[in-house]
């Protein structure tokens, strides 16, 4: 065979190699458990269809030619929170399925060793046992309900970590909390801390098309369906595009009635 020949063979098996494989990755932080993979036949029939496994690009020893395997990560002496990358290669035709892709996303596990609001409303803080980084949400309970206030990234490792975030208050007493919700599981909660502000409960007065505060405010406004129909912050809310009717607002930590009447 000449070698010109022999170049072009090299090439064209390259290339159907290249054709006939694919490359599954799944990626996040390890979280003490393994993954499961199902492997079906090769879409020829000869053969399973995944035939080799990395992690961290490196080639596993998992036995990988059968109908279902375990990608075991104890050989890697991972740590908690670890970022894990998995790549299965498998054949042209056909996909692995995972079978427990939860397993390497995170879920709340933090431990609140403190948490405290100042005079200023800076709420803060500590957390142990963090497995993966999560967001913080922080809470506030008015309108009868646990309200999005905002949202800080965890750090994602056990070590003990400290967080900020500066509330906005209404009248009288006011209630904060954090929740983390992680990947198919329960959201786990702080305890809750208390805020007395002795700042007055704005009034408010409708004028045609604009309801006005007399201070700057938090205020929904929900239709007798419950559907939010306005949502801010400032000392007015215009309501030119609702139609006559009555609605619920809801401003400061009060719930009223109102009425637009044009």
């Amino acid at each position: 065979m000449n070698k010109f020949l022999f170049s072009i063979l090299t090439v064209f098996g390259a290339l159907s190699m290249s054709a006939n494989a694919g490359i599954l990755v799944v990626e996040g932080k390890y979280q003490q458990k393994n993954l499961f993979i199902q492997n079906g036949f090769s879409s020829n029939g000869v053969g399973f269809c995944a035939f080799q496994v990395k992690v961290n690009g490196q080639i596993t020893t998992d036995e990988v030619n059968s109908s279902a395997f375990e990608i075991d990560f104890t050989p890697f002496k991972f740590k908690a929170g670890d970022k894990i990358t998995v790549e299965i290669e498998h054949k042209d035709g056909c996909i692995p399925k995972i079978l427990n892709p939860e397993a390497l996303k995170p879920k709340p596990t933090f431990d609140v060793v403190s948490i405290t609001i100042n005079n200023d409303a800076m709420l803060s803080w500590t957390t142990k046992n963090e497995v993966g980084s999560l967001p913080f949400i922080i809470e506030q309970f008015k309108w009868n309900k646990w309200v999005y206030v905002g949202e800080i990234n965890g750090d994602g490792t056990p070590q003990a970590h400290d967080y900020k975030f500066k509330v906005v208050a209404h009248s009288g007493e006011n209630k904060f909390r954090v929740k983390q919700v992680g990947f198919g599981s329960l959201p786990r909660f702080s305890d809750v801390v208390i805020y007395n502000s002795l700042m007055e409960r704005p009034a408010y007065q409708i004028d045609k098309d604009l309801i006005n505060f007399n201070n700057e405010t938090s205020y929904e406004v929900y239709d007798f369906y419950g559907n939010v129909v306005k949502k801010g912050y400032g000392a007015t809310c215009d309501i030119t595009t609702l139609k006559k009717g009555k609605y619920y607002l809801c401003y400061d930590n009060a719930v009223t009635e109102i009425e637009k009447k044009k």
